[in-house]
């Protein structure tokens, strides 16, 4: 858990940086699995415990599930991104590649589903489920090869299409997801506990949805189609073409949400408060260009907030690269950048933008910090940040000025966290 840090003024570079890590990490400690998890569990089964899921979260999930019920007859597995991985007692933890599936994803969906077959109405199954869950547990529906559903994941991520349209693709091409391992586990009880990192907390779209019904089963995905084009196999087009009919499942299913990005955003404002400034929250889905958000902030603090103010923001914004071979560095490193350029090197800014789960796109860091100084100091090394913007190598532009949010695998997921920090221009140095 984040620890409390006092008010501070009068304000510094580094006491400004040092809020907005604070309110970072308060974020991601709202969604801690050892800290929340263990209120949301359903009453004991008199039969058998099955522990399956997949995501970021999956292990640190199960390991809180562990910890809580010692006396339960319990086993499982879960498959989270290499690098996630941690004991989790009894449950068995699988490492696969995350955002493009490999062949462990394969085998590890395989297994999740073997877990759940065969069980009895006194069982319960309790499925674990949060972003990054849909790379890391991909079972190609029938007439779909692992390498198909690899060359949409890649066309997927550079398309532009926002989380709900891309999960609506993966659950067309999954054998798992959509409602379908749900189905694979009857007569016994499904419980599912999830953690959101999508805008509007939509069940079904947490890690494409494995223990949900489907409720986009008939979407006509034509457009889909059409965007990605002659790129995508021939399997996979006849295949998001083709309307499936939703699973009916009316057995014993419940789901709940354990950690939310409007959670998460409530307990910074509140760290935020302690500190002496104003948060306003602005949102917990924004969505959009990565860098049309960071220009749209820079004309918000333009327009003029209260200070000391902190806005706080979350959801999930998108990077389109249009064909061009894109840089280091994620959606976060590019709001960051994009904000630096637009505000003009005022000198009472701060901001922080991070993902929640550590980890921003291609770049081991999860995101980057600015300053009043951000875009002087690139130049006075001989960088221009336009460039770099231009180009998506926000990453490479921080890591060499030195503010890269770095923090390592933080096994939660509710999405980005953006904090910008406005100061009275007389209060600090």
């Amino acid at each position: 858990m984040a620890e409390p840090i006092a008010k501070l003024s009068p304000w510094t570079d580094q006491t400004a940086r040092d809020a907005l890590r604070h309110l970072f990490d308060v974020a991601v400690a709202s969604a801690d699995p050892a800290r929340v998890l263990a209120q949301h569990l359903p009453p004991k089964p008199q039969g058998r415990c099955i522990v399956v899921g997949a995501g970021k979260a999956a292990a640190s999930m199960a390991a809180a599930v562990d910890a809580a019920w010692p006396d339960v007859n319990l086993s499982g597995i879960v498959v989270v991104p290499y690098g996630y991985g941690m004991p989790a007692g009894r449950i068995m933890v699988r490492e696969a590649a995350h955002p493009v599936p490999d062949a462990a994803s394969e085998a590890a969906a395989r297994e999740i589903l073997a877990a759940v077959v065969g069980l009895l109405p006194e069982d319960l199954v309790l499925v674990l489920i949060s972003g990054g869950g849909s790379s890391v547990m991909a079972l190609p529906a029938p007439g779909i090869t692992l390498a198909d559903k690899q060359k949409v994941s890649r066309l997927l991520l550079a398309s532009g299409l926002d989380i709900r349209t891309m999960n609506v693709v993966r659950r067309r091409l999954s054998a798992i997801k959509g409602g379908k391992l749900l189905a694979a586990a009857h007569p016994a009880r499904v419980v599912t506990l999830g953690i959101s990192d999508i805008p509007g907390d939509d069940m079904a779209a947490i890690a494409s949805g494995p223990s949900i019904p489907d409720p986009t089963a008939d979407m006509d995905l034509r457009h889909v189609v059409a965007l990605l084009g002659d790129q995508l196999p021939a399997a996979v087009s006849a295949r998001l073409l083709t309307v499936e009919p939703t699973i009916l499942f009316s057995g014993d299913h419940d789901a709940r949400l354990i950690g939310t990005p409007a959670a998460a955003l409530d307990a910074a404002a509140d760290a935020a408060r302690a500190l002496g400034l104003h948060p306003i929250l602005l949102g917990d889905d924004l969505e959009g260009e990565s860098q049309a958000l960071g220009q749209e902030m820079a004309a918000l603090v333009r327009r003029g907030v209260p200070t000391p103010t902190v806005l706080l923001s979350g959801g999930e914004t998108t990077v389109t690269l249009a064909g061009k071979t894109p840089g280091r560095g994620g959606r976060n490193t590019e709001f960051a950048l994009a904000l630096a350029c637009s505000i003009e090197g005022r000198p009472d800014v701060w901001a922080l933008a991070g993902d929640t789960d550590g980890e921003d796109g291609a770049s081991k860091a999860a995101g980057a910090l600015i300053a009043p100084d951000t875009i002087d100091r690139c130049a006075a090394i001989g960088l221009d940040a336009h460039t770099y913007l231009a180009a998506h190598d926000s990453g490479t532009l921080f890591a060499t000025i030195g503010d890269l949010l770095v923090t390592g695998p933080t096994r939660t997921n509710v999405n980005d966290f953006r904090a910008v920090l406005v100061l009275p221009s007389e209060d600090h140095a």
